[in-house]
């Protein structure tokens, strides 16, 4: 029978979202709830808003059931601290509220209406997804330098020996997106033949090159997205393996190294409610940032629904139960419908997971600035295992996480060498799980209290107050 997608925006219009900020239930953190319709795609809308605020969840309970949604997220800073500012708990209340009715019409837009800071609209966007290989970004920077594109922020992953990456450029004379068709298909040609450079027939990549478009998908969601079509997740496997009669009060199948020194790895237990008709996924990993948007992020793309979900977190390990049907009403029957369905979800949790150091730059924006970054991590052979980089007025920020590739630790020689020639400020840190002790240079340690990690949510913030002003009034 024909639907009329209007419907969902007169429900909407009739019942608004409703967004409560409690900071007095509990001490130690504020809860978020909201009241809304549902559809499928708005809890990782809710999700997306607080983790594009560098805000922790640490807990949640989510029911959705019978088309309308009572969510609550249990959330801090980055430091631990109760969400008390109200120019934040404005935006947050706008943002979500907002956020629902973003897809009715993009044409409609304006720039009171909340924008996620992952979705540049007005830049050229590069993707790019291959076999990760050594000094590969210094050589897509070298290219886009010589082409005459300045970067204004960009992101890149790997994972199981592949890569992917979005760049965000302009014309470097125009200080504008690139628009001309046939200077995007000359980028595009050049970025291939670097990308193709050590790839067989039979291997997959690809290049990819967008102008400005309103409706660009998130930027860390359109990255799992890539890394998916890649089948970066098809050597993913549970490292417990199967389940035993010695699984923990969890569900889950012990190993070895649970006993001996606590397990990293991601374990994935599903099974199937005859009663419910729901499927049931457990998911338990290492807990870290953004991991709750990761993991709703992928079961999202795989269109299932999430009807009901509890998330919490015990020491270091992260516990999360989801309650899913697939979005024609049917649950994960087959094996190879789960077997997927769980590399997918580990592949979601490790993909953010880097080893090695992680530095964190910032000097003077400049054009060809990130191919001189990478040129340097090059020649002292070093290789970026993850990078996130922004720009925040005239000054350009960027995390790297590096590892040598000869498989050494990075020694202190190359360590001043890399400060030496990028200049600014370095701030090197150690992210191995072995490791307590970081390393910083003589500049950082003033700074070192006025930035808990870097991200474009940082960017963000110091903008906030500029951005809640412009929103209207919340609907009561």
């Amino acid at each position: 029978p024909y639907y009329d997608p209007e419907i969902e925006f007169l429900l909407e219009d009739i019942n608004p979202p409703r967004v409560c900020i409690d900071n007095d239930t509990y001490p130690d953190c504020t809860l978020v709830k909201v009241d809304s319709t549902n559809k499928h795609g708005k809890l990782l809308e809710m999700v997306q808003v607080l983790t594009d605020l560098d805000l922790v969840i640490s807990k949640s309970y989510i029911n959705s059931d019978g088309g309308w949604l009572m969510d609550v997220f249990h959330v801090t800073d980055q430091l631990g601290n109760k969400i008390t500012d109200e120019s934040l708990i404005h935006y947050i209340q706008e943002g979500i509220c907002a956020n629902r009715r973003a897809s009715k019409d993009d044409r409609t837009r304006n720039g009171q209406q909340f924008r996620a800071r992952h979705v540049l609209t007005e830049q050229t966007a590069l993707e790019m997804t291959g076999i990760d290989r050594p000094g590969l970004m210094s050589e897509i920077s070298a290219v886009l330098t010589e082409l005459g594109c300045h970067v204004t922020s960009a992101m890149a992953w790997t994972h199981n020996k592949r890569v992917a990456c979005i760049i965000y450029v302009e014309d470097s004379s125009k200080h504008g997106p690139i628009t001309d068709l046939c200077r995007i298909a000359q980028i595009q040609a050049q970025l291939e033949n670097v990308v193709e450079a050590h790839h067989y027939n039979d291997e997959k990549r690809s290049v990819k090159l967008a102008g400005p478009a309103p409706g660009r998908t998130h930027t860390e969601r359109r990255l799992h997205q890539l890394m998916a079509a890649d089948k970066d997740y098809l050597e993913c496997c549970s490292c417990c393996g199967g389940m035993n009669e010695d699984d923990d009060i969890y569900g889950y199948a012990r190993c070895n190294k649970v006993q001996r020194k606590g397990c990293d790895g991601t374990h994935v237990r599903m099974e199937y409610s005859r009663e419910t008709g729901y499927s049931i996924v457990n998911v338990r990993s290492r807990d870290r940032p953004k991991l709750l948007f990761d993991t709703v992020c992928t079961l999202t793309d795989l269109q299932y629904v999430v009807f009901h979900a509890a998330i919490s977190s015990k020491g270091s390990l992260a516990y999360q139960e989801y309650y899913v049907k697939h979005k024609d009403g049917c649950a994960m029957i087959s094996d190879g419908e789960k077997q997927k369905v769980t590399q997918c979800l580990i592949a979601a949790t490790e993909r953010r997971i880097s080893h090695g150091l992680r530095m964190d730059v910032s000097t003077r924006n400049r054009t060809g600035l990130l191919s001189d970054v990478t040129r340097v991590f090059r020649e002292n052979g070093l290789s970026i295992t993850r990078a996130e980089i922004g720009i925040r007025g005239e000054e350009a920020i960027g995390t790297f996480y590096v590892k040598d590739t000869s498989g050494q630790n990075v020694s202190e020689e190359t360590l001043e060498i890399l400060r030496q020639e990028i200049g600014g400020t370095i701030v090197v840190e150690s992210i191995s799980p072995e490791a307590t002790s970081s390393r910083t240079n003589s500049n950082s340690s003033s700074i070192r209290e006025e930035r808990s990690s870097f991200s474009l949510g940082n960017l963000f913030w110091t903008q906030l107050e500029r951005l809640s002003s412009n929103f209207k009034p919340i609907k009561s």
